[in-house]
């Protein structure tokens, strides 16, 4: 599974809250709660981010980010209590790429972490299954090995799913992200995303990629079934 940000804080109510909040937002996130489960999460999933406590149960920070360091080169956040210059000066200095004191204000914190993913362009290059390629460089789409067109705003519909693979998005999530727009209504949505299911689908009466989530939203379903 892929995510935005993974939070790894053994606060668990504060790492949980943290999480949901950015998952209203449009950045889907998860919390761990210790070095051991930091790792049994990427032995299995991704993250475009890590948010990452100094002070672990079963653990540093400062020592899960060399672990880190030797299997990814995603950002790192450091969030620390203690406010410490010489902690500040150790966290960049091993890999670390910002420094954020608690307490933190939840809206600030959010508006670092999508500037961060927005600077690293949220680590995805290319999707592509074998029969649906999608470049987020190029935004070239091939189908079954042919180009094919769509428009701008179609083009950032499907992407946005496909970043969010396996997670139910929002109709009002699309309304915000995508579209920018909180007056979008479900017509014209539903219009476009009938029409990428014309574009990509086999068969666009019974969607194998991008699929309604009854009273949700909408679920894009990658080749791993995810």
């Amino acid at each position: 599974m892929k995510y935005n940000c993974l939070i790894v804080d053994d606060e668990q109510m504060l790492a949980d809250s943290t999480a949901q909040y950015f998952n209203l937002f449009g950045v889907t996130a998860i919390a761990v709660y210790s070095a051991e489960g930091t790792r049994a999460f990427f032995a299995n999933n991704t993250a475009e981010l890590i948010l990452l406590d100094i002070s672990l149960g079963d653990g540093n920070g400062f020592e899960l980010c060399k672990w880190l360091r030797q299997t990814t080169d995603v950002p790192i956040l450091f969030i620390s209590a203690r406010g410490s210059d010489d902690d500040k000066i150790v966290a960049l200095s091993i890999g670390g790429d910002d420094y954020v004191q608690k307490p933190y204000s939840l809206g600030v914190l959010l508006a670092k972490v999508k500037a961060v993913l927005k600077r690293y362009g949220n680590g995805i290059v290319e999707y592509s299954d074998g029969y649906l390629t999608v470049n987020f460089e190029s935004k070239q789409v091939l189908v079954g090995g042919n180009a094919v067109r769509l428009t701008a705003l179609e083009f950032k519909l499907l992407a946005y799913l496909i970043e969010r693979r396996g997670k139910v998005v929002s109709k009002q999530e699309l309304f915000q992200n995508v579209w920018e727009d909180k007056f979008t209504g479900d017509g014209t949505l539903n219009v476009h995303i009938r029409r990428l299911r014309e574009v990509i689908e086999v068969n666009p009466t019974l969607p194998k990629y991008i699929v309604t989530v009854w009273g949700d939203g909408y679920k894009f379903i990658g080749s791993d079934g995810k």
